[in-house]
């Protein structure tokens, strides 16, 4: 078969590319702007997470950052050898891991606080801080678990 005779539909209409895009294009305004931190937006998001739940399991983190276990994994590395975060066993279930910061973790994560309020302000200022509330309500609907799981019903039932 010809990659001309596929269907290819309207690549404006698919959600997973209108997301994608806009997704990169956010991640690389705010990595500019917290750049001379040295941490990334989505390491900055994990030291945030850790901080929030304090002491949380490797199912725990992944679960609230919506990463897959092995992609998490990928990502606390470069924490872990900077010496922002310790993976301890849990003392409760030798299984789990849990995810601590350090004080490093902690400073640095202060440290990214004023510039990450610089890049929410002018986010707010560009698209508009009614539009971007409603946005960050929008993405929390598709990325709640139940979300999830009934786009997976919806697939399951269409077999």
């Amino acid at each position: 078969m010809n990659v001309r005779d596929l269907d290819l539909g309207d690549n404006s209409r698919c959600n997973n590319t209108a997301l994608r895009k806009a997704t990169r294009r956010v991640s690389q305004l705010y990595d500019a702007i917290l750049a001379p931190t040295g941490l990334r937006s989505t390491q900055r998001s994990i030291l945030l997470n850790i901080a929030r739940f304090r002491s949380p399991t490797m199912g725990e983190l992944a679960a609230s950052l919506v990463l897959d276990r092995s992609a998490l994994g990928h990502n606390l590395k470069p924490l872990e050898r900077e010496g922002y975060i310790v993976l301890e066993i849990d003392p409760e279930d030798k299984r789990n891991r849990l995810a601590k910061l350090t004080k490093k973790g902690e400073t640095k994560l202060r440290e990214t606080t004023v510039l990450w309020k610089a890049a929410q302000e002018r986010f707010e200022n560009k698209f508009g801080a009614e539009r971007a509330n409603a946005l960050r309500e929008a993405l929390a609907v598709i990325a709640a678990e139940e979300f999830k799981d009934s786009f997976e019903d919806q697939v399951a039932s269409d077999d």
